[in-house]
């Protein structure tokens, strides 16, 4: 036993001597969720990864400082969403003078429209409307991210392609299982209780896909701005729909959700992750960690429990 646990060590270590040996590779997402993917796509591979917009971080209007042009001018690959999510990464990448790989993530994913009500897809690919840029709300559409992710690294790294190719099938097997848990957890609150309130509208794309119907005060935007009247029209619908799952957001201002609850009489019932990662040691510092904390507070908030 001894003897064959000997053998595979020794012949382990090649490997892991080419792994320390290659310098990192240096990556820039533009906001946490992205950043989280491409860790686990990259897997073993060192890289020297910059993410933007980190942990609890806003990235709809996100004004990059002059060190972030500094470090994307010298980086291999730039990772960004899409979708009009991050456009304010064609002024930095001008300004920085990018040459390396660019990837949008949300390339090839199917697409709501913003705005879209209930959980019809009327703003699937090929609306004239914009598409709303929270795609990754859905795991289906987060397996092409990874997919996107691993061509992107790739064509930066050609020599470990092989590499990122079988961490995006892993992690894509991952989300494939974490979407049947999602299906089979939301299974169990009756359709009719499947109405959550939030802060803004960015949970379209988990609500299409398990059949949850999302409202909230303000638009696609945490800075958009919250109407008195939309605001009393929701608290009308709580009070008539008797809805019990009213949320806050990670990164959102909750000024407004609090008074809805108060008005409406009901308790708000924790804090969802929406457009960011929690920090390290946090409920929702990874990707996959963030559906399933998410999961785990909506089903009994849908359901009226506790």
């Amino acid at each position: 036993m001894q003897r064959r646990m000997l053998l595979a060590a020794t012949l382990a270590l090649p490997a892991i001597r080419t792994a320390a040996a290659q310098s990192a590779l240096p990556v820039v997402a533009s906001f946490s969720i992205l950043g989280d993917m491409v860790r686990q796509v990259a897997g073993e591979r060192p890289l020297a990864l910059s993410v933007l917009v980190g942990p609890d971080g806003d990235a709809h209007d996100f004004q990059p400082r002059p060190s972030d042009a500094e470090g994307l001018r010298a980086a291999a690959l730039l990772v960004r969403n899409g979708l009009g999510y991050d456009d304010w990464l064609n002024r930095l990448v001008g300004a920085a003078g990018f040459r390396g790989v660019g990837t949008t993530a949300a390339e090839g994913a199917a697409t709501r429209a913003a705005g879209a009500g209930g959980h019809a897809h009327g703003g699937r690919n090929g609306a004239s409307r914009a598409p709303d840029p929270h795609a990754w709300g859905d795991p289906r559409n987060g397996r092409i991210y990874a997919r996107n992710i691993a061509a992107g690294l790739a064509a930066a790294d050609p020599g470990n392609a092989a590499l990122y190719a079988r961490n995006a099938e892993a992690f894509s097997a991952r989300l494939a299982a974490l979407d049947a848990e999602v299906r089979a957890a939301v299974g169990t609150v009756p359709e009719a209780r499947r109405r959550v309130i939030t802060s803004h509208d960015a949970f379209g794309y988990y609500g299409d896909a398990y059949g949850i119907t999302f409202l909230a005060p303000q638009g696609m935007s945490t800075h958009s701005e919250a109407s008195a009247s939309g605001v009393a029209r929701l608290i009308r619908q709580v009070r008539a729909e008797g809805i019990t799952a009213v949320f806050l957001e990670n990164m959102a201002e909750g000024t407004t959700l609090e008074r809805l609850s108060r008005e409406a009489g009901v308790r708000v019932r924790g804090r969802l992750y929406s457009d960011a990662l929690s920090p390290p040691g946090g409920p929702a510092a990874t990707y996959e960690t963030l559906i399933r904390h998410n999961t785990d507070l909506l089903v009994p908030a849908m359901r009226g429990e506790g």
